[in-house]
């Protein structure tokens, strides 16, 4: 009884200590994401104004000759860059952030799990990065045009810094995000949740809801609209090209193992086999004699043994 107590006292221990051991490894990698994070964000401090000018250049380009930006509130002048700058370096530490979480991660999967979560990692980072290029030099020049081109006679148009910026923020997430649609059809492909027929017979569908969702996701104007939607709907028919060509080379590896396995041997190979057999089965065969052989040996001498024994008593 009492070495059972002490086995199941031990299992609870190591358990204790596993989870203890976890625990120090995912602050350890917090420590390193957030270090990575203020190392980037004081190397970025001192351009704070320059990035801000260079994120509001295309709605100056537009402004009228007489028109500027305006800071409404008095922290505003300060405040405002240092939020870019802090989202600037949040998002330049994605990929440093994905791989402490990744090697968190990666020691409980199993390999080809691995192979495929490194790929998809490395993929969706540059997805992400590309529709923030996309929304900056495509969509926010035609944005921007469109809005200073509309504005009533009479009004001066000045935006203010916090809220142009936060206008910046949300697009650039939205279309960031809205280019992740590949990942996210070839991992639903990938695990089960779907299969590339049935997302091709609902293309009508995904089509409506790209829209819905760049009505959500950007301003309320037809422009910003449709140029989340379109990308939307190319990066989902680009999903499930990526998905029938994995499946289609998985098939081909599934094929040619088993081609393999029960390819048909030439006669020369099936001799060559056959004769590989004999001698396999000859060489078994003498090892056998030879074992018999000495067991007898060994039978006789111990035999002679007792019989001298048994003379000299």
């Amino acid at each position: 009884m009492s070495d059972k107590t002490e086995t199941n006292a031990e299992t609870g221990n190591e358990q204790q200590d596993s989870i203890v051991t976890h625990l120090m490894e995912l602050r350890d990698r917090m420590i390193r994401i957030v270090a990575g994070l203020a190392l980037i964000l004081v190397a970025l401090l001192p351009f704070a104004n320059e990035l801000y000018s260079f994120v509001a250049e295309p709605l100056l380009r537009h402004l009228p000759a007489q028109s500027t930006m305006v800071a409404i509130d008095v922290a505003s002048p300060f405040l405002t860059p240092f939020k870019l700058v802090l989202l600037l370096a949040f998002v330049i530490t994605i990929p440093w952030t994905l791989y402490q979480l990744w090697s968190f991660v990666a020691p409980g999967l199993y390999r080809h799990e691995k192979r495929l979560v490194m790929p998809l990692l490395v993929s969706s980072s540059l997805l992400f990065y590309l529709g923030m290029v996309f929304a900056y030099f495509v969509v926010f020049p035609l944005v921007f045009g469109f809005f200073t081109r509309v504005t009533p006679e009479g009004v001066a148009m000045m935006t203010d810094i916090s809220r142009y910026l936060d206008f910046v923020i949300k697009m650039f997430l939205a279309f960031g995000i809205a280019f992740e649609v590949p990942v996210f059809t070839f991992v639903m492909i990938s695990t089960g949740i779907t299969t590339v027929q049935a997302l091709s017979n609902a293309r009508s569908y995904v089509i409506v809801a790209a829209f819905v969702l760049g009505m959500l996701l950007t301003p309320p104007d037809v422009i910003s609209q449709v140029l989340l939607a379109v990308p939307v709907w190319l990066l989902f028919e680009l999903g499930l090209l990526m998905s029938r060509l994995v499946q289609k080379k998985a098939a081909s590896t599934v094929e040619e193992k088993k081609e393999g396995r029960f390819e048909k041997m030439t006669e020369a190979e099936m001799e060559a086999e056959l004769d590989a057999i004999e001698e396999a089965e000859t060489e078994a065969s003498e090892n056998k004699i030879a074992s018999s052989s000495t067991l007898r040996e060994s039978i006789a001498q111990v035999d002679e043994d007792n019989k001298n024994k048994t003379n000299k008593e």
